[in-house]
């Protein structure tokens, strides 16, 4: 990272921090010069995690509003200041037909993908944003152009996500800009089931040749959460080595195509934990 991120002594929150593309995103914004908050559910990772990049840290669950007004508290109080909000922190339950998903599961989903994210903009904007300015990136999923077989719950709630993501954009203009990063199959382990078994197929059916690291996906969002994106918002960046686009590509033909990610496993298989 460059000082022309102008990132230097800016404040950040990422949540699901603590592993993943969380961490990658809290490590680069850290070595871009910005202080950092995180936050995740497991108090000795939010520690761990916390003192890796000598930033703070709070333990709980993004449904939880209470946490995410103790987090915008915890930053501030810290640090004085909150310029960048990563909403992070996902599930990917429940799995199953829509016909049979039970309605507080798919509460849930819509509480940790889409109202977190708003309520803690919310948060951020009333205690800082508002008056000063800020950047906001939330990370939906390639997935979300596409429907599929037993996913329909979180399928829906990230494109909810992604429209929540270009509506803030309009209404929070111009002190606040407000962006999407789209992740293809990156190599985390939630994603495990997805990847291990077969990565040599699925990286010979995209056009790059291999599945993302969750440094890709990283370095898109401190792009768009520094000045160097400073006329960009309401935007959606998709990373994924090319899974859209992989029909048109030569090199791949006659080799395993993957479907479009899908963040579940199927059926018989352990879930992974719902979010970071």
């Amino acid at each position: 990272m460059t000082s022309s991120y102008g990132l230097d002594g800016r404040a950040a929150i990422v949540t699901g921090a603590t592993r993943g593309i969380g961490h990658a995103v809290a490590r680069q914004l850290a070595a871009a010069g910005a202080l950092v908050c995180v936050t995740a559910r497991d108090p000795d990772e939010v520690r761990r995690t916390a003192a890796e990049l000598g930033g703070v840290g709070v333990a709980g669950s993004v449904a939880d509003p209470g946490h995410l007004r103790a987090v915008v508290d915890l930053a501030l109080r810290e640090f004085g200041r909150i310029d960048v909000l990563v909403n992070n922190a996902a599930t990917n339950l429940p799995y199953g037909p829509l016909m049979d998903v039970d309605p507080c599961a798919w509460h849930e989903a819509f509480a940790v993908n889409v109202e977190a994210p708003l309520r803690l903009v919310q948060c951020a904007w009333r205690a800082w944003m508002g008056e000063h300015g800020g950047a906001v990136v939330n990370v939906c999923t390639e997935g979300a152009a596409h429907v599929g077989p037993d996913i329909g719950a979180y399928g829906t709630s990230k494109a909810a996500l992604a429209h929540l993501t270009q509506q803030l954009a309009g209404e929070l203009g111009p002190k606040v800009r407000v962006n999407s990063v789209s992740p293809g199959l990156v190599r985390t382990e939630m994603a495990r089931f997805v990847w291990e078994p077969g990565e040599e197929a699925v990286a010979a059916g995209l056009p790059l040749g291999r599945i993302g690291e969750p440094e890709d996906v990283a370095r898109a969002v401190v792009w768009l959460a520094s000045d160097a994106a400073e006329w960009v918002t309401g935007a959606d960046l998709l990373v994924d080595g090319g899974t859209r686009v992989r029909a048109a590509d030569p090199g791949a033909r006659g080799t395993a195509r993957p479907a479009p990610y899908d963040p579940q496993p199927p059926t018989g298989v352990v879930t992974p934990p719902p979010y970071p």
